[in-house]
């Protein structure tokens, strides 16, 4: 009559440590002023990581045109939208 393990030590499920984050759906793109249907350009996500926390960054792509004030949580969410890309691809 030993002990189980898996009574002791359940096993984890893998592939859902994303739903733990608490993302918003879309807020990405809300906070940077881009409709829902197109999507936000690579290079302007890697403009967003470059830039210090409270300076500006500008999208690339439009030569100027979009310009956003980098904050924390917009470094993040654009951080975490360049690292699921690379999931994708």
């Amino acid at each position: 009559m030993g002990v189980n393990e898996e009574e002791i030590m359940p096993k984890k499920k893998k592939g859902y440590w994303i739903h733990k984050t608490k993302m918003k759906k879309g807020a990405l793109k809300q906070q940077l002023g881009i409709p829902e249907d197109e999507g936000v350009p690579k290079t302007f996500l890697e403009a967003i990581r470059r830039t210090e926390i409270g300076k500006t960054a500008t999208n690339p792509t439009q030569r100027g045109k979009k310009r956003v004030k980098v904050t924390r949580l917009l470094k993040k969410r654009a951080v975490l939208a360049l690292t699921l890309r690379r999931f994708v691809e």
